[in-house]
């Protein structure tokens, strides 16, 4: 076994991976750039009065890599591209050809799949934006907005959001890791020395607690995310026995990984966009002249402002798209199929349907585990917070367990990267 700075001499002496790294270095530090230019007409002292407790917009902030809290022209962040890509991935369940181009058209049609998940990030932001610029408006943390200021301050944001999906795409791309979660964990790390120098500030001794609890929580958390993303259940393969002339090829025993988390960090960053997008929406027909719309916006997002319903709802729909993701990137007909075509069988099942529905019966039983774990995990900061009151809890809870996954995705790629440059 290597040892850590091993590895790093490793990845720093090989000259195509150091490339790697520092572009996405560069990209994310672009990134940070952009996250400070802001759109024309903000007031300052309004703006931070208008983010102070708001538990809303503090986890909208995340997916705009912390651009958000400073109305930069990349305030929008990611959302538009992740809410595009939700829609495109849920499309795959109504439209068959959508969901056959995504599994059996190969690289090509998945490349295809995501040209549209990006066509649709363009509509996600107007929609966004437009929702957000009235909204922030009509509070006063911006200028009112003439028909000609509104949207040229609607297309600059727009074109912050195409151009950060620009760049987490390149990242993906050119760099190592997933861009769009790297992007995101930007943000968060960004905002680690200001939430530091909040609480080395405001220091209170009978506090010490409840610091306490939550360094427990954080432990907690990195701990259960760590075991429950390398966790896995091994299944028997064997390769049958092919006499070619003189040689006997197969005969060897290997064995099938399943994931206990199949969908990694995603099915919280869906269950974000799904939870925000209402409330986005919401709170900028609250303010409409309309009676009925306004007093039933208000009742809604009354409803959405008790916790112990934004909790439920944030638990259901985390196990819920755990089990989506999982079952649009993993096909059991399609992996029963190729090991049949290569000649491999599980020991004790038969070949075809059979071995179909074992994978996919152990898969369910895996899956029901992972969600369960990150349903709990994402509602156990939202439960501390209801018993201390601290309204940062729920949002620093979602933070790490985001930041812990993009972390061990990362070494793992890294990793990979390694291994294939020793072989």
């Amino acid at each position: 076994m290597k040892t850590i700075f091993e590895k790093l001499r490793l990845v720093w002496g090989d000259a195509s991976l150091k490339k790697r790294i520092l572009f996405v270095l560069g990209a994310l530090a672009l990134t940070r750039v952009l996250a400070i230019i802001p759109i024309p007409g903000i007031d300052p002292s309004r703006l931070q009065s208008f983010f102070s407790g708001n538990q809303f917009l503090g986890l909208l902030n995340l997916f705009s890599g912390g651009g958000l809290s400073s109305l930069s022209i990349i305030m929008l962040g990611v959302g538009p591209y992740i809410t595009g890509s939700i829609i495109m991935q849920l499309s795959t369940v109504i439209f068959p050809k959508l969901k056959e181009m995504y599994q059996d058209e190969g690289n090509i049609g998945r490349k295809r799949f995501a040209q549209y998940g990006r066509l649709l990030t363009i509509p996600m932001a107007l929609i966004q934006g437009f929702s957000f610029l009235t909204l922030l408006s009509r509070q006063g943390v911006i200028d009112p907005l003439s028909g000609f200021n509104l949207a040229v301050n609607l297309l600059i944001i727009t074109a912050g959001a195409v151009l950060l999906m620009w760049i987490g795409e390149l990242m993906t791309e050119f760099g190592i890791g997933n861009g769009m979660s790297l992007i995101i964990f930007a943000g968060i790390v960004a905002q680690l020395p200001q939430v530091l120098g909040q609480l080395v500030f405001t220091f209170d001794p009978s506090q010490i607690p409840l610091y306490i609890a939550f360094v427990v929580a954080a432990a907690t958390i990195i701990f259960g995310v760590v075991i429950i993303t390398e966790a896995e259940r091994p299944i028997p393969v064997t390769y049958a026995k092919r006499i070619r002339g003189n040689k006997v090829y197969g005969g060897v025993s290997t064995y099938l990984p399943l994931r206990v988390n199949q969908a990694g960090v995603i099915p919280i960053i869906f269950a974000l966009s799904i939870l925000l997008f209402p409330q986005l929406i919401f709170n900028f027909l609250a303010n409409v002249s309309t009676p009925w719309v306004n007093t039933a916006s208000t009742f809604i997002l009354n409803i959405l402002a008790n916790q112990w319903f934004y909790g439920g709802a944030y638990f259901l729909l985390v196990f819920a798209f755990t089990y989506f993701y999982t079952a649009v990137t993993f096909d059991p007909d399609m992996i029963s199929t190729n090991l049949q075509k290569s000649g491999a069988f599980i020991p004790g099942v038969r070949p075809g349907q059979s071995t179909s529905e074992y994978i996919a019966k152990i898969l369910t039983r895996l899956t029901f585990v992972g969600a369960l774990f990150l349903g709990l995990i994402a509602v156990l900061p939202i439960i501390m917070q209801s018993i201390t009151g601290i309204q940062s809890l729920a949002i620093g809870g979602t933070a790490l367990l985001i930041v812990v996954s993009v972390v061990i995705d990362l070494i793992k790629k890294i990793e990979a990267q390694v291994s294939i440059r020793e072989y």
